[in-house]
Parts: C-alpha cells; sequence; structure tokens
C-alpha cells in the first residue's frame, strides 16, 4: 500500500518536493494510516486535530491520543477546540455544516501561520462515493457528481485511491493504534444512513459497484473540465463587474441555450440554490426591483440587467444628526460647518448644499430613498418624485440603492445627497446662519 501510496501522489502531483503539509488527523483508523503512510513515505509533516465537544468523554480521549501520537511520531502538533453546537445556533447551520466550517477554518489557519504548503485529509475511496449519493439527494450540478476532488486549493486528498476495506487491512498489517467513533454506526446522519443503510444494498446488487463508481466519478471529473471551460468561457462574456458586485445583461442571458444550467453555473459560486435560479428565470419578464437571496448574496432585477449584490450588513435604517456635528463617516464622509454669505450669490456644485440653519429643525436624519418620496428641487417650482429623477439621471436599481437622502427632524427631504439639493429651508437674503454641508470628495457620484 506505501508504494500504491506513493505512485499515487506522484501522478496526481499532490506534493512537490521540500512542500511541508499539515495533516488534519482525527485519531481514527483513516486518518492514523495517513499519517503513518506519510511519515513512512518521507514527508515533512505536522498534526492537527479538532475538538468538537460533540461526544462527552470520547472528544477529550481523541484529543489526548493525537497529543500521543504526535509525540511518539515526533511531530509538532496544533489542537482546537470548539462549541459547535453553539457555532451552529447562532449561525444556522446543521452541526455537520458547523463542523466542517470550523475544521477547514482552522486547518487553514494553521497552514497560513506555521508556514505549511498544504493540508492533507484522510478521504477515502468510500468517502468519495458516498459524498456523490449526499450530493445527488440534495441536488447539484455536474461538479458534486464528482465526488472528492483530488487537490482543492492548498488541500490535498491522498488516500483517495484506497477503499476502508484497503485502511482496515493496513491498519492491522502495521499493527496500529487508533480511536473509534461510535457515531461512525449510527445512522442520524445522511453520510452514515447512506453508508449502512444504501450502499450495502447496492453492492449485493452489483459486486462491482465500487470499482465501477471509482470509473463514473473519474469519467465526470474529465467532462466536468470540459464543460467547466465552456462555463467559463460564457462567464467571462456576461458577468462584468459593476460597483461592489456584477450584473448580466438579460437579453444576452436570454439567448443562452439551455437557460436554466448556464445561469444555474453563472450564480453558483454566489450561493443561490437550484429552486431560486428557477424563481429568478420565472422573474425576468416581471417588473423590476424584485430580489432574490442566496446566504451570502442577493440579486437584483432591474429593467434591462441582473445585479448580484453582496448581502447588506446590518445598519441602522436612519443615522441621526444632531446639531453642533461637524463631520461624519458612515454610512457617507460628510462634513458640516456655519458659514457666512456676505450676501454674495452661491453658486454651489453637487457635492455641497447650503441651509437656512435658524430654520432647520433638528436633529437631521440621513437614510436611503423610498419609493414615493417627493422634493422640490432647489430653483424649480412645484415637488417632484425623486424615482423621476434617477430615470432621468437613467440610474439602475442598484445605483438608486446607493443613494442616501439628507431629511429634517419631520423626515422632509433636504438634500438628494450629491445629486440635488432642496428648496426647503434654502438660503435667502436674510438668512443670518448658514449650515454648509459637503460631501467628501471621494464620495462624489460620478
Amino acid at each position: 500500500m506505501l508504494n500504491r501510496f506513493v505512485e499515487h501522489i506522484a501522478k496526481e502531483h499532490l506534493i512537490a518536493h521540500g512542500q511541508q503539509v499539515l495533516l488534519a488527523v482525527s485519531g481514527g483508523r483513516d486518518s492514523v494510516a495517513m499519517a503513518d503512510l506519510m511519515i513512512r513515505a518521507g514527508y515533512r509533516c505536522g498534526l492537527a486535530h479538532c475538538n468538537f465537544n460533540l461526544r462527552p468523554g470520547d472528544c477529550d480521549r481523541d484529543e489526548a491520543f493525537v497529543c500521543r501520537l504526535a509525540v511518539d511520531l515526533q511531530l509538532p502538533f496544533y489542537i482546537a477546540n470548539f462549541d459547535t453546537v453553539e457555532y451552529a445556533t447562532e449561525h444556522g447551520l446543521s452541526v455537520e455544516e458547523a463542523a466542517r466550517e470550523l475544521r477547514y477554518a482552522f486547518f487553514e489557519e494553521v497552514r497560513a501561520q506555521e508556514g505549511y504548503d498544504l493540508i492533507a485529509t484522510a478521504h477515502h475511496a468510500d468517502d468519495a462515493i458516498e459524498t456523490f449519493f449526499i450530493n445527488l439527494i440534495r441536488g447539484t450540478g455536474i461538479a458534486g457528481l464528482r465526488g472528492i476532488p483530488r487537490r482543492n486549493g492548498a488541500i490535498i486528498r491522498p488516500m483517495l485511491p484506497f477503499s476502508r476495506k484497503d485502511i482496515d487491512d493496513y491498519i492491522a498489517e502495521r499493527g496500529l493504534s487508533f480511536v473509534e467513533d461510535y457515531t461512525n454506526a449510527q445512522t442520524l446522519y445522511l453520510r452514515n444512513r447512506i453508508r449502512h443503510t444504501l450502499l450495502p444494498v447496492i453492492r449485493e446488487i452489483s459486486p462491482s459497484f465500487d470499482a465501477t463508481m471509482q470509473d463514473n466519478m473519474r469519467n465526470l471529473d474529465e467532462a466536468c473540465g470540459i464543460y467547466r471551460d465552456a462555463v467559463d468561457e460564457v462567464a467571462n462574456r456576461l458577468l462584468q463587474p459593476a460597483d461592489d458586485g456584477y450584473e448580466i445583461d438579460i437579453a444576452s442571458l436570454r439567448s443562452l441555450s439551455p437557460l436554466r444550467t448556464y445561469l444555474f453555473e453563472l450564480l453558483r459560486p454566489f450561493g443561490f440554490s437550484s429552486s431560486v435560479v428557477n424563481d429568478i428565470i420565472s422573474s425576468l419578464d416581471a417588473q423590476s426591483g424584485k430580489q432574490f437571496f442566496s446566504p451570502t448574496h442577493r440579486l437584483l432585477k432591474d429593467r434591462e440587467r441582473l445585479f448580484i449584490l453582496p448581502n447588506k450588513e446590518d445598519e441602522p435604517e436612519e443615522y441621526v444628526i444632531t446639531k453642533g456635528t461637524t463631520s461624519i463617516e458612515k454610512p457617507v464622509a460628510l462634513m458640516f460647518d456655519i458659514v457666512a454669505t456676505d450676501g454674495k450669490p452661491i453658486k454651489l456644485g453637487k457635492d455641497e448644499a447650503w441651509f437656512d440653519n435658524d430654520k432647520l429643525e433638528y436633529p437631521l436624519l440621513l437614510r436611503h430613498w423610498h419609493d414615493g418620496d417627493r422634493f422640490t428641487p432647489f430653483g424649480m417650482k412645484g415637488s417632484r418624485l425623486l424615482s423621476d429623477l434617477f430615470s432621468d439621471m437613467k440610474m439602475n436599481r442598484a445605483e438608486k440603492e446607493k443613494v442616501w437622502i439628507l431629511c429634517d427632524a419631520n423626515n422632509e427631504i433636504l438634500w438628494v445627497v450629491g445629486i440635488r439639493a432642496s428648496a426647503r429651508c434654502a438660503v435667502s437674503k436674510s438668512t443670518e446662519n448658514v449650515l454648509r454641508c459637503r460631501l467628501q470628495i471621494s464620495e462624489i457620484k460620478e
């Protein structure tokens, strides 16, 4: 098995000469076998272990075992303790998802800080087959049917050619000690249900099932490369940077066939599910303004474009500006001061607005615009809708969302910041105290 192990690493170019590898070691048979093989093959390694505190007593036992293993092998080792249940609750994740996030974040932190080049996990052939069925059940694109990739960035899987039986035989041959996770025999988690319920039936029907699945996943992996090239070519054409996100031209999108598959792949990096993609396609003929959400992003439909933007961080709906405030940095950088006009005509640019400070009702409010907002532009008679002003400026929905409105205490609009001042509380010949509001030059809307 050692020869097969070394040949696989060389064939797949997993580890270059001189690279250091951080081994993810749980203490179970798979990771113990991997650690033994890596040391025998002469690679420079360290051990990393996560205590998820999910199995009272056993987790501490596993941690102690890995510490002893590292000492016996004379390897550096790194331990992390997590309150996995609390993390899962706080982030709205399943315990499995929470453990995975915590595990890989810790491994990457150690890799970066301690100078390791790679992270090796002990996923093997049976794990890859189980992952295939997990993704098939939950819904996936072609990439999810490849099982577990041999490499993903700095993460390598040198044990993928070996079955669970191969590993059991190696453990027995070498007389290696390991710890047993009793939850592996339970069917609480989907992976275990597939392992203990589904796969035995399939193997009974087809004794060559494992070899067939290895071929299937290898073929799918190669097909995925061809598929990925085609999708990337379309993504480079259609997915255009826009402000802090991306935009897709709807007319160009409609020309694609099959539309659903292309859109799913375009949006998959942003976390949009297949069902949400279906809803987006159904909305292409709808009015602008509809929004769709993934865990990390939102998609906003405008008349001619789809905008993909990061989810908004929690922020107040409005910001209060008290009398005497001289400057603010958030949500937009503004400066305020009292100036004298000396009776001279006022010629202002878009980045500045002046008001009769004695007529203003404080505190002032800074907020985003709302549908139905009206104001009387300075120098004009009669009010108009802000939406009409934005339309005249040919602003799309995403650009409108970034506009801030300065209002008085009665929520009457004083200034569409960086765009147009209102006639409300305008400076006149009788004005004695002028409030000058200035937008920092980096914030001016082009």
